[in-house]
């Protein structure tokens, strides 16, 4: 009796303490804190020190001006002088009523959904062709055709070269009288063919296109060569031990593989339709510029004319806060579109 009166005394003892060297257990569903170290406690400010400068430089010169276009777009500024008024959304009216606003903004997005498709699909096809699409080779499963890094030398040079002085070359080479390409069409006995090129409405703006076209081309096909090189020879190698053609490699293989690079090169691509690449070739090469008959006119150009040549930057201001919304539109769509499960190797 006395024993069990003891041990149960024992049990119920709250001064009871477990024995030394004995862990003492945490509740079930609470974790034990682990105490933050030295370097935890001073790895926040490193970050913050690295951070804080890029982070200031960006808010100054891309948020700020971002702002001050929004509320210049309220006001009848007109560049020149430091006197200006709230004119509220007048300027929005004025845009929504403006034709050649509309014919700029169908250009632009006729360029923006367009050149994208034509330059990313033409560098995937000629990466493919330099790096996999050539013959079997002795110790090599997968071989470029013969002579790819001359050709990628080749297709990289228009990026070597100002986007003023290639402009300048094309617009000699559409010239309808002494240009180039008229000049072999009546070199092969087809005198009686002879476009206008850039004066005739319904060719100019896809003569400026091909010009872009040729410009980025080069770009893309040295980025997605490199791309398509970090890809595993056995990838491709197990493909062909199971019958798989060029084809079906292509877009079973190397365009999953290589759809984070397609898909940022298609958002970079888009802006620079959007952007400075096409006002310079249009600015260049075409007849006003932006004609005949603003059948060339973007909108890049159209706020320049309007800021620079007419007096009118308010309003240029709002163009621009439309073209903004356009290139905020077009980065979500092909992020969101675009959206598939990474796959790695």
């Amino acid at each position: 009796m006395a024993s069990e009166h003891s041990a149960a005394g024992a049990g119920t003892d709250p001064a009871s303490a477990p024995a030394p060297g004995r862990a003492r257990k945490t509740a079930p569903g609470r974790a034990a804190k682990r105490p933050r170290s030295a370097a935890d406690r001073g790895k926040y400010p490193f970050v913050i020190g690295f951070l804080i400068v890029p982070l200031a430089l960006y808010a100054v010169f891309v948020i700020w001006p971002f702002i001050q276009a929004i509320y210049y777009s309220f006001t009848d500024w007109t560049g020149l002088s430091p006197d200006f008024k709230m004119v509220g959304f007048g300027n929005y009216k004025k845009m929504f009523d403006d034709d050649t606003f509309w014919k700029s903004a169908q250009h632009s997005v006729t360029y923006v959904v367009l050149l994208p498709v034509v330059v990313l699909g033409i560098a995937l096809f000629l990466s493919f062709m330099i790096n996999v699409g050539g013959r079997r080779r002795k110790g090599a499963a997968i071989a470029g055709v013969r002579g790819s890094s001359f050709y990628k030398i080749v297709y990289f040079f228009p990026q070597v070269l100002s986007i003023a002085i290639v402009a300048l070359l094309f617009q000699f080479a559409y010239n309808p009288k002494t240009g180039a390409l008229n000049s072999v069409l009546r070199g092969v006995r087809l005198g009686s063919v002879q476009p206008e090129w850039l004066g005739d409405p319904n060719l100019a703006l896809w003569c400026i296109m091909a010009v872009l076209v040729w410009t980025q081309v080069g770009f893309f096909v040295v980025l997605f060569s490199a791309g398509m090189a970090s890809i595993p020879s056995e990838l491709y190698e197990a493909a062909l031990l199971d019958g798989a053609g060029r084809f079906t490699t292509f877009f079973r293989l190397t365009l999953p593989l290589l759809w984070d690079t397609v898909q940022s090169g298609w958002v970079y691509m888009g802006i620079l339709s959007l952007g400075a690449e096409a006002f310079a070739v249009v600015q260049i090469m075409s007849v006003g510029p932006g004609g005949p008959a603003d059948s060339t006119t973007v909108l890049p150009l159209l706020v320049y004319q309007k800021a620079f040549g007419q007096g009118q930057a308010g309003y240029a201001t709002t163009i621009g806060v439309a073209l903004l919304v356009i290139t905020l539109i077009f980065s979500g769509l092909v992020m969101r579109l675009g959206r598939r499960e990474r796959l790695e190797f």
